[in-house]
């Protein structure tokens, strides 16, 4: 299970990697595109900026055609020119509005030089300004970049919910599989146990044993009714959550180290949760005994009751060794486990009952290395 765990981080890190480069190689490869491009359009504007000095200075030898030529090649930069002496504006390949031109292209003169520096065109008998700004095709190159990151920043996205679904799903079909094998495998030595009792009663042995078996086979009965229950969406009832505590509490005293003390702060009035006692009990005995081995079999274990609005949350802490903050969620993984054996599968199906089945939540709520951790579980309040 760890091996898996590790190899899914591995690839989810490689892909990351592999966008991250991707993302920069692209930016890279526009920035140039867009510097070159840009460098292009200046020099263009400087030659219609020469072109039209030309025309304006009527000299004898100019090639009028050349100069006219110049001067209507440009059809995608928008350029404004400006004569300081007649304080006039004009235009190419920009929209004007009809109204106010010598305003509005003022302003977008002024728009432009922000982000180009004029191009001045001076002479004997005039002085002019030549304000232009990116083509269309530029701002649309400067565009892609951010666009493709979107893509791809989307691509990712849909990638990482496909992978965890699958994994989710793959999860699922596991713990179901095993929880079910597990309740028919325990079927058939609970049922052999059955018939000893009855074997036993009818022998009049000693009615102590016989109670004490008939405990244990009941419980394991439930053991079996929860594994089934795995899989399959349970029957929820109003129950009151300080009372099913209560009981697992009592059946896990008689099975646990002396030396660990249960307390129980009680509400002030009972807390009712729709639940499936049988799930909820598992989950609260599994937490119970993870505490008992964090301390070692010797310490204290608190309940805690609180209503917070239309939620109720039991807090269990314990004084164990605690746990780096870095293990607050992976700990609900699948595999995660601190002992040398077991298969890491209980706060992992403990999560997926309280959460799937119970709409809940379950998660640590604080720890402290060397002092302990406190658990909690939130469920629906209930009149």
């Amino acid at each position: 299970m760890k091996l898996f765990e590790n190899n899914r981080l591995f690839f989810r890190y490689l892909f990351i990697v592999i966008a991250i480069v991707i993302v920069f190689v692209s930016l890279l490869v526009s920035h140039y595109l867009v510097k070159d491009l840009s460098k292009e359009e200046r020099n263009k504007i400087e030659i219609w900026a020469e072109a039209t000095k030309e025309m304006a200075s009527n000299a004898e030898n100019l090639n009028m055609n050349l100069v006219a030529q110049i001067l209507t090649s440009n059809t995608t930069i928008p350029v404004i020119l400006y004569d300081k002496k007649e304080n006039n504006y004009t235009s190419a390949n920009i929209e004007l509005p009809g109204t106010d031109d010598q305003e509005f292209l003022k302003k977008r003169a002024d728009s432009f030089q922000r982000n180009h520096e004029p191009i001045i065109i001076e002479a004997e008998d005039f002085d002019q300004y030549v304000y232009y700004d990116d083509s269309y095709t530029l701002k649309k190159l400067q565009l892609y970049p951010y666009i493709q990151l979107g893509v791809l920043f989307i691509f990712m996205i849909t990638a990482f919910f496909s992978l965890f679904t699958t994994m989710k799903m793959e999860q699922d079909r596991l713990w179901v599989g095993l929880s079910k094998e597990t309740a028919h495998q325990l079927g058939t030595p609970i049922s052999s146990l059955l018939a000893w009792l009855e074997y036993l009663k009818l022998k009049e042995s000693d009615v102590s044993v016989i109670m004490d078996m008939e405990k244990d086979v009941n419980r394991l009965q439930m053991i079996t009714d929860r594994f089934s229950k795995i899989g399959s969406t349970p029957t929820l009832e109003r129950e009151d959550l300080a009372n099913i505590v209560q009981q697992s509490i009592t059946y896990l005293e008689k099975r646990i180290s002396k030396k660990v003390s249960f307390i129980m702060e009680l509400p002030d009035a009972p807390l009712y949760v729709e639940v499936s006692e049988p799930l909820l009990s598992w989950v609260i005995e599994n937490l119970t005994k993870n505490a008992v081995d964090a301390m070692g079999g010797q310490g204290k274990i608190t309940f805690t009751f609180t209503a917070k609005g239309k939620m109720v949350s039991l807090d269990i802490q314990d004084t164990g060794k605690g746990l780096p903050k870095s293990k607050y969620r992976t700990i609900f993984n699948p595999g995660y486990t601190t002992k040398s054996r077991g298969w890491g599968l209980g706060l992992s199906l403990a999560k997926r009952i309280i959460e799937s089945y119970h709409k809940g939540r379950i998660y640590v709520k604080y720890s402290e290395i060397g002092v302990g951790t406190t658990f909690c579980i939130e469920l629906k309040k209930v009149e």
